[in-house]
């Protein structure tokens, strides 16, 4: 198989854990801080982990990671529903791995998959035990019906923490300057941390999180992306602040200050390395 058919394959691989990601925190965040949640969490960590290879041996293949998000089994009508989807969806997962396992006469790439195919199998078998535990405990689903504007801002800021998330580790791949690698990949674990608060306290305020993103700055050229991620980085940073102006929650004022200036730490990073690209 020549490198691209690898390349495609490998990018239905990476939008599969996109996608798996999603699903497990939406799950995890709307069972609040119990003790399932607490359990998911690391999995869907370790399919990070697994993005972040597969992004990698895209790259060295001399590839473009996708920034698609794979299929998710949503719905359901109780956690152990939401639970036995997510079984169906490491099923899914599993049997595609088998099957490019099979076909790819790479062994570097193929020994990649086994290894990630290893955590699948693992994590298929977590699953399952939860669809019992779920059942069991009587897990509940915590989100609440809050909409107002409160719930709107917060839902923002994950939209916005969701899409740098992917604009940064894409950076990341994609540029040739080392320190701005680093950067870009600590700052995209920085935002995960935000975005984590951001659900965790839409649920606490009786609301919905919404991960859902926008348009991601794809630019190729190290200069270029540091401009993007200044401008936005900026525009967020004042954002946060009116939102903690507007607010009479302490609590909320407290947290969105915080994320503002992470922010703004976010941006003097951004600026000294587009300084030294220049």
């Amino acid at each position: 198989m020549d490198k691209d058919g690898i390349i495609a394959l490998l990018n239905q691989d990476l939008e599969g854990e996109h996608g798996a990601i999603i699903q497990y925190l939406t799950h995890a965040y709307a069972m609040g801080e119990g003790e399932i949640a607490c359990e998911i969490e690391p999995l869907a960590r370790d399919e990070m982990r697994h993005l972040d290879w597969l992004a990698e041996a895209i790259i060295e293949l001399g590839g473009v990671p996708s920034l698609e998000r794979g299929k998710m089994r949503m719905g359901g009508e109780s956690v152990a529903d939401w639970m036995r989807n997510d079984v169906l969806l490491e099923e899914d997962g599993i049997n595609l791995y088998r099957e490019h396992i099979k076909i790819i006469d790479n062994p570097k790439i193929k020994r990649l998959l086994q290894r990630i195919l290893s955590d699948e199998e693992s994590h298929h078998g977590d699953f399952e035990h939860f669809v019992n535990k779920a059942q069991k405990e009587g897990a509940k689903d915590v989100r609440g019906s809050r909409t107002d504007k409160v719930v709107q801002t917060l839902n923002w800021g994950i939209e916005h923490e969701y899409t740098v998330i992917l604009q940064y580790m894409f950076q990341s791949y994609k540029t040739t300057n080392p320190e701005a690698k680093k950067q870009m990949e600590d700052q995209a674990v920085n935002e995960m941390q935000h975005l984590g608060w951001l659900a965790e306290k839409i649920i606490d305020i009786n609301g919905d999180p919404r991960i859902e993103h926008t348009e991601v700055d794809r630019s190729t050229r190290t200069a270029d992306m540091l401009r993007a991620d200044i401008k936005i980085e900026q525009e967020v940073a004042a954002a946060y602040d009116r939102a903690a102006s507007e607010t009479e929650d302490p609590d909320l004022k407290q947290l969105l200050l915080r994320i503002r200036d992470h922010e703004i730490y976010h941006t003097a990073i951004f600026n000294d390395l587009l300084k030294e690209e220049e």
